[in-house]
């Protein structure tokens, strides 16, 4: 029997270990490309630590410092008013389809469940945000469509306020005189920061790695571009100018895949950042309150 404990304890810690070498490998990549030249990238490919060293991918983006800083600045704007919309909507629609009295509950669950299978299609859905929300080139176009909302995250956190949120705290606090938005405010959002943190750093994640909305919806406002999209049109130009190369200078001359690593490299360290933050709410995972007899 110890030994099978045994068998198994060592089974599962090579396994975790497989596991975080398969999450800091591709990391660490990205970081000993960005530090490599562009000719040893184009002759030699990836390695783990730089065959030749270099700093002229960051050189580049200090260079570009400006166009790199608005983007930037751009990618956290927007994912402020979108975090901050996208929960407080969340919790606006959760909290009511979590109550057993709300009239017309499965009807709306019904309306929140249908846009999880189905949906109108991307030129219909591009025509009703342009011509009829008319969000096209603002800043409206990198916040509203595709992300505002999402139905999974309204069901993860309704959920939660059913099994997590004891009905009869509540109730006391109803039958102590507070209304439902007092209850919601002063005791169900208290109780629940583990998800209300999950939902905001899933949808933070959603808005700072998003692009395609500045494709769709910016056309002549590149000066709300992220820094995705930023790293988008960094890509496109790079490989235009090797598409078009003449005379003395090689594509190996134009910095194109070190200068895409150096992007990604500092566009993911705002995540890092906030993740410590929202970790000790994954790992509590129980509610701040309890129910007194």
């Amino acid at each position: 029997m110890i030994n099978n404990n045994k068998a198994y304890s060592i089974f599962f810690n090579a396994l975790l270990i497989f596991l975080v070498l398969a999450c800091l490998v591709p990391f660490w990549l990205l970081i000993a490309s960005s530090f490599t030249s562009e000719t040893s990238l184009v002759q030699n490919g990836y390695s783990m630590f730089p065959r030749e060293f270099s700093l002229g991918a960051y050189e580049y983006l200090w260079n570009a410092r400006g166009s790199i800083g608005r983007a930037y600045l751009m990618s956290v704007i927007i994912a402020a008013i979108g975090v901050t919309a996208n929960v407080v909507m969340t919790i606006l629609f959760a909290y009511p389809l979590s109550r057993s009295d709300l009239p017309g509950r499965n009807v709306f669950s019904l309306i929140l469940f249908i846009p999880m299978l189905f949906n109108g299609g991307l030129v219909p859905t591009y025509l009703v945000y342009t011509n009829i929300i008319n969000v096209k080139d603002s800043i409206w176009g990198m916040i509203i469509p595709y992300l505002l909302l999402n139905p999974f995250l309204v069901i993860m956190m309704r959920t939660y306020f059913t099994s997590s949120v004891p009905n009869e705290v509540i109730e006391a606090a109803k039958i102590d005189g507070a209304t439902e938005t007092q209850a919601l405010v002063r005791i169900v959002i208290p109780m629940s920061k583990p998800i209300i943190a999950t939902v905001s750093l899933m949808t933070l994640i959603s808005y700072w790695n998003n692009w395609t909305n500045g494709i769709y919806f910016l056309t002549t406002r590149t000066d709300l571009y992220g820094i995705q999209n930023y790293l988008n049109d960094v890509m496109n130009k790079a490989a235009f100018l090797q598409s078009h190369v003449t005379g003395n200078i090689s594509a190996a001359d134009i910095p194109s895949t070190s200068v895409r690593m150096a992007i990604a490299v500092i566009a993911v360290i705002p995540l890092l950042v906030a993740y410590p933050f929202f970790q000790k709410y994954f790992v509590k995972g129980i509610t701040l309150g309890s129910v007194k007899g």
